[in-house]
């Protein structure tokens, strides 16, 4: 009795070693650097927490002006809040940013790169110009359902 193998039409069978090969090797798209990166990059991510900003946000443009100690973290702070906004505005190209987000991301990019004043008044005005471009930010985004306000 003979051993014979049934292969059904619709089975892989290995192509032989005489026949190129089509697809090209696949290569990862990242080296060991780069995949370093990333992970720096992910372990350095902070969520973004809608209460901080509004509580931020309070404490910029509130009855008071923010304390003197407070002022380079809150600077800080609201920069960080504006760069996670704006990212959010601009992140998915199937849902493109509205041109009021487009104008605030522009409007947003210079403050968050502009040095901390040293001086008390200087340092206020700035923290004020950074929280009124954001507090803007988080209405269109709000509006526009990107993100939701925190309960």
């Amino acid at each position: 009795m003979s051993l014979t193998v049934l292969v059904p039409e619709n089975d892989v069978v290995p192509p032989s070693p005489d026949v190129p090969r089509r697809a090209a090797q696949w290569t990862p798209p990242l080296d060991a650097e780069g995949l370093w990166s990333v992970l720096e990059r992910i372990k350095n991510w902070k969520p973004l927490d809608m209460e901080e900003v509004f509580d931020d946000l309070d404490t910029t443009i509130g009855n008071h002006p923010p304390p003197v100690a407070t002022t380079g973290a809150l600077v800080d702070r609201l920069r960080g809040h504006l760069k996670q906004l704006s990212d959010i505005a601009v992140a998915d190209e199937q849902y493109p940013p509205t041109a009021e987000m487009v104008q605030l991301v522009a409007r947003g990019a210079p403050l968050r790169q502009e040095r901390t004043p040293t001086d008390y008044r200087q340092a206020v005005s700035l923290t004020r110009r950074l929280a009124f471009v954001t507090s803007d930010l988080v209405e269109e985004l709000i509006e526009a359902r990107y993100i939701k306000e925190a309960e």
